[in-house]
């Protein structure tokens, strides 16, 4: 058994999700991104792009494939609520509710939208949240993870759940922005993460981000 690492209202685990997720209990809610199987962790981050810095993220195999649909009923069962990005690459059941994340990108060779699909009780949501080379909401930053998401489109995300959806589960982690937006937004969370570069810059910012959530508490009381 893979012994978690705790901080604060996040436990954290360094392995297969696969192996850890039969170990768990239901949770309120899955939110995650899977990997769509379409290669971005194999190098070609390298060289897109022309409105911010290349990086080099390595040559992985994480991306190569889609995940089976043995794992993929596996996240689904996890939560009684799920929000999966990259939904539309794998056979969901129909539903009433897409998140739609319009990343205002221009015209280049990235897709203009990302899909979640959710089994969510209500009508397909949208939210423009500019992510386009150095162009990001926010100011966010973005580096740390290939196909790293924003933490306001997580906080979004999170924000449509039904309530009540005080445990959030990622199995996916990458480098934490699930838990990030979560521990931000005062739920628990847990994380699985099997790349051990990635879980290491997940503690380090989802602990960055209980301590700067402790920190207002204190300056509040």
């Amino acid at each position: 058994m893979v012994e978690p690492v705790i901080i604060g209202n996040a436990t954290l685990y360094c392995g297969d999700c696969r192996d850890i997720l039969p170990t768990l209990g239901k949770v309120d809610a899955v939110v995650t991104d899977w990997p769509y199987g379409i290669g971005e962790a194999a190098g070609k981050n390298a060289s897109r792009g022309n409105l911010a810095v290349a990086k080099d993220y390595g040559d992985d195999d994480w991306d190569d494939r889609p995940i089976d649909d043995e794992l993929v009923a596996l996240t689904c069962a996890a939560g009684k609520w799920n929000i999966l990005f990259g939904g539309n690459y794998y056979p969901c059941p129909p539903t009433s509710c897409w998140l739609v994340w319009d990343k205002e990108n221009g015209t280049n060779d990235f897709a203009d939208c990302e899909l979640a699909w959710t089994n969510l009780p209500k009508a397909v949501r949208r939210l423009r949240y500019m992510w386009h080379g150095m162009l990001r909401a926010n100011g966010e930053t973005r580096g740390d993870h290939p196909t790293q998401k924003p933490i306001g489109v997580m906080k979004w995300a999170i924000g449509q759940l039904p309530e009540p959806n005080n445990t959030i589960l990622d199995p996916f982690m990458g480098s934490g922005t699930t838990g990030v937006a979560a521990v931000q937004m005062g739920r628990k969370f847990i994380g699985i993460e099997r790349e051990p570069k990635y879980f290491d810059i997940a503690c380090k910012r989802i602990e960055d981000a209980q301590r700067q959530g402790d920190f207002f508490v204190e300056a509040a009381a």
